[in-house]
């Protein structure tokens, strides 16, 4: 018989910090501590995964990649790619119990563009973010593009992005981008390796002290991301990208127009298809970094709130059969 056991929720985000925002840093090893002092199991945490508009960890613009806020300021200056002078005075927003996401995004970007020059300029570490670069070129290549890309369009959202052909992935276009935006390509794929690095450590750490990691994995993804571009077809979307439906549920007690998530619904024929490749490849890359898997709204996959992509409420949607035991 397995032994009971019992574990804490805890975001990364609401750790303390002095910068604005809970990160992979000494208060995430002191909270291990605290679990294994406490007689904990599990440590439970929500996706690791960027946020976007709304900064939801369950709107992202990648089913993959890390959210570089979590990267530890003070382990940057430890491992001398950042010094205490170039912190001092950064503006993270001054309220100790309250995230200013745009405080903290604007005063991190100069701070972690300086870290990955430093991170280039040095040998052995940038010989180790090449191994990472090409162990993760499955995702890391387009996700760089991605997001280099929406930076060069205002951080607009994919349907909205100025080139219409950059939408579409025209591979002229793209090739011009790429050359144009090549550093700040490099920024995001430099910082993705910092993130794993960092996360990689404290993860051997609570293990080692006996704590296992619950990870949190949305059923859905944004409609403005990397998945959305280079897999349009997994999705039920129009010829610009845009949701024909988008995901939600019904109106209840709670809620009398139901809740619009907004999230594009999956064409669940073509994941089918190709026997769930693109979910069996998130799982896997779940559980490279987590020990324990918890699917958010695990009952998409039985049945669905689907609502037409133009409207404003949830009311019109109808429930639509998932994959079942697929």
């Amino acid at each position: 018989m397995n032994k009971r056991a019992s574990g804490v929720l805890m975001h990364i985000t609401s750790l303390p910090g002095d910068y604005g925002i809970g990160s992979f840093g000494q208060a995430a090893y002191d909270f291990v501590d605290f679990l294994k002092e406490t007689k904990q199991t599990y440590w439970q945490i929500l996706p690791l995964t960027t946020t976007s508009y709304g900064d939801s960890p369950y709107q992202s613009f990648s089913a993959v990649a890390g959210n570089t806020h979590f990267i530890d300021l003070d382990f940057l200056i430890r491992d001398k790619f950042l010094t205490k002078a170039d912190v001092k005075g950064a503006d993270f927003g001054l309220d100790p119990e309250f995230i200013d996401y745009a405080k903290v995004y604007e005063a991190r970007r100069p701070l972690l563009e300086k870290a990955v020059k430093a991170i280039l300029a040095d040998k052995k570490e940038a010989k180790k973010f090449e191994a990472f670069k090409s162990e993760n070129a499955n995702w890391l290549a387009d996700y760089a593009d991605f997001m280099a890309i929406k930076e060069h369009f205002d951080n607009k959202a994919l349907q909205d992005w100025d080139d219409k052909k950059a939408v579409k992935r025209d591979e002229a276009t793209l090739e011009k981008l790429r050359k144009e935006l090549a550093d700040v390509i490099t920024y995001h794929q430099v910082v993705q390796y910092l993130f794993f690095s960092q996360w990689a450590e404290l993860k051997a750490y609570a293990n080692k002290n006996g704590i296992q990691i619950i990870g949190d994995m949305p059923i859905y993804i944004s409609a403005d991301s990397v998945e959305v571009w280079t897999q349009p077809h997994l999705f039920k979307l129009d010829a610009e990208c845009k949701p024909r439906y988008i995901a939600g549920v019904p109106p209840d007690n709670f809620s009398a127009t139901g809740q619009l998530w907004g999230n594009p619904i999956y064409a669940w024929d073509k994941h089918k298809a190709e026997n769930y490749a693109w979910w069996v490849f998130r799982i896997q890359e779940s559980f490279k970094l987590y020990d324990y898997l918890r699917i958010d709204h695990f009952k998409g996959f039985s049945d669905f709130w689907e609502i037409p992509g133009g409207d404003e409420t949830a009311e019109n949607g109808e429930w639509v059969p998932g994959p079942g035991y697929d």
